[in-house]
């Protein structure tokens, strides 16, 4: 498929709410292929379709944890379309996170520890499924995107503001 620019803070389109899609079609599809290919070039683990400008509540994610004889990693590429998360966990796990729309910028993210959701995949087949590690973090930071929020939000502001000057100095000297 095809390779899409990815925004960056702090473009103000990944601060728009996601709209839920209506339809599981062929054009979704090929969002959906555009996506794999432009997260796997980044390389990344997750990636939510706003992050490619286009505010429809879709994710894609393969978090890429295990690796063949050549050491190549295990592709288990999964599709999020409309999730909703049901039932967070009380308990939190800590987490580094890191984004593609915060290029090489990594944070300490507390989240709950486990997330019951409910997604469609692209062919329109509904799930209901329970997420523990680091699959239950990768879903709720992709769903933040959804909601217009970025991981370094859930960062005290001295934190945040130190993320922004070091992401603002590499973009100078690029």
């Amino acid at each position: 498929m095809a390779l899409r620019t990815i925004i960056e803070v702090p473009d103000p389109r990944l601060r728009l709410v996601s709209t839920p899609v209506d339809t599981v079609d062929d054009e979704l599809r090929d969002l959906i292929a555009d996506m794999f290919d432009t997260m796997y070039d980044a390389p990344g683990i997750g990636l939510a379709a706003i992050q490619v400008g286009v505010p429809k509540r879709v994710i894609v994610m393969d978090l890429q944890e295990q690796e063949d004889e050549e050491g190549k990693p295990i592709r288990e590429p999964r599709v999020f379309i409309n999730p909703e998360i049901l039932e967070p966990a009380e308990e939190h796990s800590i987490y580094t996170e890191g984004c593609l729309s915060v290029p090489d910028q990594f944070a300490d993210v507390e989240r709950p520890a486990r997330c019951r959701v409910k997604w469609l995949d692209e062919q329109g087949k509904s799930h209901d499924e329970q997420f523990e590690g680091l699959l239950a973090t990768c879903i709720q930071h992709e769903m933040d995107h959804l909601e217009g929020i970025v991981f370094i939000d859930h960062l005290s502001r001295l934190k945040r503001d130190m993320i922004m000057k070091k992401l603002n100095k590499a973009r100078k000297a690029a």
